[in-house]
Formats: C-alpha cells, sequence, structure tokens
C-alpha cells in the first residue's frame, strides 16, 4: 500500500517526466499516463512497474487526497464525483477530479502554473488589453473543457490588478491560479469550501463590494440571473461557457430560460453583454499548442442581431469577419493566419474552421503565392549566378 509521501514522490515524478505536460491520469485498468501537448502517453517506472492500476491503487491514492476535504468523501459517493485542488511540498499545483467508473475511482489531474502569465506573456491578442479596460457588462470566455480558458481570463485579471485600484472577487471550481495584489484588493474563495454554489457565491459577492466578479461556470439560469443583474448594476462580470462560437453561446443562455421570456432576455443581454472570446488549442508545428480564437464585440451591429435575431447576410460571423477595426476575429481568419505564418498544418486549419470551403480557399491561395515567392526567389539567385 502507497504511503502519502510516495503518492506525492510519484505525482511529482509524473508532473515533471517531460516539457509539455498538461494532465495526469490515474485510472483504474491502465497503467499511468500522462498528457503531453495534447496527447496521452502512458508511462512505466522500474520501482513501479505496473501495466494496470487496480482498483484499490487507485483508490488508496484519491482517499490520500480527499483527506484535506472529507466533505467531498460524500459529494463523491452521493454525485459519483469530486472536484479539489492538490499541492506537492515545492507549491506544483493541481486541479484534481476524482469520479467513479464501474464501481471503481480514477483520477484526472491538471497541472497548473505557478504564475500568473500576462497578456504578452502569453502572446494573446492585443485587444485583451482594451477587455481588460471594462468598467462594467458581461465578458464571455468559450470553449471546450481543457482549451485554456481559465489561462486567459487569469491573464486578464493580472493586467487589471496591475493597473487598477478595485476589488476583485473570483468564484472558482477550483482556485487554479493564486493572483497576489498589486493594486487591486483580490478576494479569491473555492467552490465547496467558501461557497456552496455559484449561484449563492455570486450572490454573496454582491454584498461584499465588489467592482469586477469572476465566475468559474455559468451553469444555470439562476447564476446567470444574477451575473445579468451584477453587469447592469455597473460590476464587471468575467466567466465562462462550455459553448464553441458566439452563436450557440447565446443559444444556450436563451436556452436557460422559457420562451416566452425570450424577448427579455435579449434586451438584457443586448444591455449588458461586452465581449464573447471563443478559444481552441490546436497542435503546432514543432510540438506544444497554439491558441486560436474568434471574437465578438457588442457594437451597435452587434446589439440588433442580438435582439433581433440571427438571419441571412446578418449573422455574428459576419459582424465579427467586418470588425477588426474592433479587435473583432472570426475563428476563420485566425486558423488562416496560424497556416500562413507556418504554426499549423493545413489539415488542422481546415478541420477546426466554420466555414471549410472557405478556408480551402484561403489556404490554396497562399500556396500559390508562396509557390510564386519562391520561384521569383530561385530565378533571382539564377541571374546573380549567371553575372
Amino acid at each position: 500500500m502507497l504511503t502519502e509521501l510516495e503518492i506525492k514522490e510519484l505525482i511529482y515524478r509524473l508532473a515533471y517526466l517531460e516539457p509539455g505536460i498538461s494532465d495526469i491520469f490515474i485510472l483504474s485498468g491502465y497503467p499511468l499516463q500522462i498528457v503531453v501537448y495534447g496527447r496521452v502517453k502512458s508511462v512505466y517506472f522500474e520501482e513501479f512497474p505496473i501495466e494496470k492500476l487496480s482498483p484499490f491503487q487507485v483508490e488508496t491514492i484519491a482517499f490520500n487526497m480527499l483527506k484535506e476535504v472529507p466533505h467531498l468523501y460524500k459529494k463523491l459517493l452521493k454525485d459519483g464525483y469530486a472536484d479539489l485542488s492538490y499541492f506537492l511540498d515545492d507549491e506544483t499545483r493541481f486541479r484534481v477530479n476524482i469520479f467513479s467508473r464501474q464501481k471503481t475511482y480514477n483520477i484526472i489531474m491538471r497541472k497548473l502554473e505557478s504564475k500568473v502569465k500576462s497578456i504578452e506573456e502569453w502572446g494573446l491578442p492585443k485587444v485583451f488589453y482594451k477587455i481588460a479596460q471594462e468598467k462594467y457588462g458581461i465578458v464571455l470566455v468559450t470553449g471546450a473543457t481543457g482549451q485554456g480558458k481559465t489561462t486567459t481570463l487569469a491573464a486578464i485579471l493580472h493586467e487589471i490588478n496591475k493597473n487598477e485600484n478595485v476589488h476583485i472577487i473570483t468564484l472558482e471550481d477550483p482556485i487554479e491560479y493564486i493572483h497576489h495584489p498589486i493594486k487591486a484588493t483580490i478576494n479569491q474563495r473555492e467552490l465547496g469550501t467558501d461557497f456552496s454554489s455559484y449561484a449563492e457565491g455570486l450572490r454573496a459577492a454582491l454584498r461584499e463590494a465588489p467592482h469586477v466578479i469572476l465566475v468559474g461556470e455559468i451553469r444555470d439560469r439562476e447564476t446567470m440571473d444574477i451575473a445579468l443583474t451584477a453587469a447592469e448594476t455597473g460590476h464587471l462580470v468575467f466567466s465562462t461557457l462550455h459553448t464553441i462560437g458566439a452563436s450557440h453561446t447565446l443559444n444556450r443562455i436563451l436556452g436557460f430560460y422559457l420562451p416566452e421570456e425570450e424577448h427579455t432576455i435579449r434586451y438584457r443581454l443586448a444591455g449588458a453583454l461586452k465581449w464573447i472570446i471563443g478559444q481552441k488549442l490546436l497542435p503546432k508545428i514543432g510540438g506544444g499548442r497554439v491558441p486560436a480564437f474568434d471574437i465578438l464585440y457588442n457594437s451597435l451591429r452587434t446589439r440588433e442581431i442580438i435582439m433581433t435575431g440571427e438571419k441571412e447576410g446578418r449573422t455574428f460571423y459576419d459582424v465579427m469577419t467586418q470588425g477588426g477595426a474592433f479587435g473583432m476575429r472570426t475563428f476563420d481568419q485566425d486558423l488562416i493566419n496560424l497556416y500562413k505564418n507556418g504554426l499549423i498544418e493545413e489539415d488542422i486549419a481546415i478541420m477546426h474552421a466554420i466555414r471549410k470551403d472557405k478556408v480551402s480557399r484561403e489556404i490554396e491561395l497562399i500556396k500559390k503565392l508562396k509557390s510564386r515567392e519562391e520561384m521569383e526567389s530561385f530565378l533571382e539567385l539564377g541571374e546573380k549566378g549567371v553575372k
């Protein structure tokens, strides 16, 4: 049976086995696994030569992690999963999900950055500086799990922290990045430890004199309602949704409400929503991953579409395509630029495109232009050789 010290040593070795590790999988019936730049890789140690982890081994590790948060035992037994933070002695931090599968326990560990990086350090779009200057309203960062939404929000909050004397409250599940005060006053609260639900945490936050509120995720109508109220009363609210693209995001929000409430909610969103940022992490040529974004700003055209709905020739995609002056862009525009700059492969660009035919045509034009430039360069070198 593994001791607490042995478990920590094992996790440390897995976390630092090689560069690019984002996750550790400890799953019943599988070997130890790590995720390196988005790819799952099995790991075998001489002193831990196990081809398949037994349910008892995984349960031992899981219960060791849970002993500091005993209230989560009940949640694991009742709901079949529990989320928590886990720390090593060197302060390496993880976001952990323990879940049951066919009467066995399994563990997914997301390795967290110890340092909050800036917008510039992450190489994020310059429009994020403008987003960090907003004073009220809702900013949504959307995308699937593991696409860097939390990292993007941490960079924006860091920018606010550097420049604004404001009170920031975060409601997270669990806390991933620790923000140390620079100019701002920051209170970070964790679901399950400091509040029982996002709706309850958000309701309490409004009584705590905040200027900026980060809600880890909007999961239900109640949380959405309070977030809208907060934005309408002069607060700046950041949150995430597991959607892809502005249209799906709006539809997800409308889906929280009854059909007869749609007009009212559209009107409220048109007034409160500031930005919708869609985000994906794509395999990068040469290793690693690179982010792609679509960014919608609530301009006059956007507001009209929110209130009346999308129609032929008047869509969020059209607004983003033509909204470069506001900092807007579509995934397709970003994919084309990433391909043009040699950061992603052609098949990756087309796979993730919204309008695949359009992206394919643009890529063909780029390839033809590159071929022409290469030929001209070759001929120029030939002429110099002759001379």
